[in-house]
C-alpha cells in the first residue's frame, strides 16, 4: 500500500489517500512549524502521492489555513487535493488564543448563522471559492441535528462544499443526521473524525458500527495519542520529552499503567517488525475495520517520512493478536448483547451468523 492506493471516503465519490496531512502544526507555537517548514512538509506529502488535506480555522489562529491555501495555490494543485477544514470553536475568542476573554456567542457553535461566518472567513483565508470536505469541529450540544444539516446540504446545492462530515459528536447525532438525510434524499455526511488509536479505542463500542451502518468513513485524529505511541517518552521520567511533557489537550492522561503496558506490547512488535514504534501503531489502525483515511501531523520532513513508512509494514495475524488483546477496553453490558453466547440463547442454542459476518 501508499499514499496513491487511493479509496473512496465513506459511501461517496470523494477519492482520498489512506493518510491525510494534518497541518495543525502550520503555524504558531508551542506546537506549529515556521512556514519554510511546513512548505517541505507540505511538498513532501504531495510529492509522494498525498491528495487528503485536512485543516481548520482555528488551528494558528487561521494561519494554519493562510498557509495550506497558499501552498495550494503557489503548487497550482486545487483541482488535485482533495481539501478539507472545520467549523465550530468561536472566532471571535478563541479557545486557543493566549488573550482568550469573552466573545460573541454567534461568531461559534453549529448555527447556521457561525457556519455562514465560518465559511466565508475559511474561504478567504485558503484562497478558494469551494471546500471539497467541510467538517463540523465539535458538536456544540446545543444546536439541533436538522439545523446543522440542512444548512451544509444548501451549501453543497450552492457549490461553496462538496461534501460534508462530523467530527466529535454523539454516534446517535451522526446517525440521525445519516438517517434524516436519506430519508429526505439529499447529500449525508460522509465521514467522521474522532480520536483513534491502540490507547484510544471507545470508538469502537458506538461510533464505529454506527458509521459502517450509515456508510461514513472513519478518519482517526491524534493515530499516535499526541506521541505517546513514538514510543519517546519513559515511565520513570516522562518530563522534557515532548508535546505531552507540557501543557496539552490530553494532560497526563495518556501516562497510565494500561498505557504503558500498551506501549511495551507496541515495542515488541516493532521489534519483531524492524520498524518504529510510530509505524508499527499506525499500521495497526489503518487495518481496523471502517478506517478510510488516518490524518497523520508532523513538525520535520523526516517525521512524516517516518510515518509513510507504515505502509510497508505488514503485521502478522500475531502481531494483530497481541496488539489487539493488550489494547482491548473494558466491555460494557452493551457490548455483550450481541455475543455469541447471547445469540445462542435467542436462537435455542443455534450459532447463527448476520450477513455482515464470515
Amino acid at each position: 500500500m501508499s499514499l496513491t492506493h487511493y479509496r473512496s471516503l465513506g459511501r461517496s465519490g470523494l477519492i482520498v489517500s489512506p493518510m491525510a496531512l494534518g497541518t495543525m502544526t502550520f503555524g504558531t507555537k508551542p506546537w506549529g512549524v515556521e512556514k519554510s517548514i511546513a512548505r517541505d512538509i507540505f511538498k513532501t506529502y504531495i510529492e509522494s502521492g498525498g491528495n487528503f488535506v485536512d485543516t481548520a480555522d482555528i488551528y494558528s489562529l487561521g494561519a494554519s489555513e493562510e498557509m495550506t491555501g497558499e501552498f495550494v495555490r503557489d503548487m497550482s494543485l486545487r483541482d488535485q487535493v482533495v481539501l478539507s477544514t472545520k467549523f465550530a470553536f468561536n472566532g471571535s475568542s478563541s479557545p486557543l488564543s493566549a488573550n482568550h476573554s469573552v466573545g460573541n456567542p454567534n461568531a461559534g457553535g453549529s448555527g447556521a448563522k457561525n457556519i455562514h461566518r465560518a465559511l466565508e472567513a475559511s474561504l478567504k483565508r485558503l484562497k478558494t471559492d469551494y471546500i471539497d470536505l467541510y467538517w463540523m469541529h465539535i458538536w456544540d450540544g446545543v444546536t439541533p441535528v436538522e439545523e446543522i444539516i440542512r444548512t451544509l446540504q444548501d451549501l453543497v446545492t450552492s457549490g461553496k462544499i462538496r461534501y460534508y462530515a462530523l467530527s466529535d459528536m454523539p454516534a446517535w447525532l451522526a446517525m440521525k443526521a445519516a438517517t434524516i438525510s436519506n430519508e429526505r434524499r439529499r447529500s449525508q455526511p460522509i465521514a467522521i473524525q474522532f480520536e483513534y488509536s491502540l490507547v484510544a479505542r471507545d470508538i469502537e463500542r458506538e461510533h464505529v458500527p454506527m458509521a459502517m451502518e450509515a456508510g461514513m468513513g472513519i478518519v482517526p485524529w491524534s493515530p499516535l495519542a499526541g506521541g505517546f505511541l513514538t514510543g519517546k517518552y519513559r515511565q520513570e521520567d516522562t518530563s522534557n520529552s515532548g508535546r505531552l511533557s507540557g501543557a496539552n489537550p490530553f494532560g497526563n492522561s495518556k501516562f497510565s499503567d494500561r498505557n504503558w503496558l500498551i506501549l511495551n506490547a507496541l515495542k515488541q512488535v516493532s521489534k519483531d517488525q524492524e520498524c518504529t514504534a510510530s509505524q508499527a501503531a499506525l499500521a495497526w489502525l489503518m487495518g481496523r475495520p471502517g478506517v478510510s483515511s488516518t490524518l497523520i501531523g508532523a513538525n520535520t520532513v523526516p517525521q512524516l517520512r517516518d510515518n509513510l513508512t507504515s505502509f510497508d509494514v505488514i503485521l502478522t495475524p500475531e502481531n494483530r493478536n497481541l496488539l489487539d488483546q493488550v489494547s482491548a477496553r473494558e466491555l460494557a453490558f452493551a457490548d455483550t448483547l450481541a455475543t455469541p453466547e447471547i445469540r445462542k440463547m435467542v436462537y435455542g442454542g443455534n450459532n447463527v451468523s448476520s450477513y455482515m459476518e464470515k
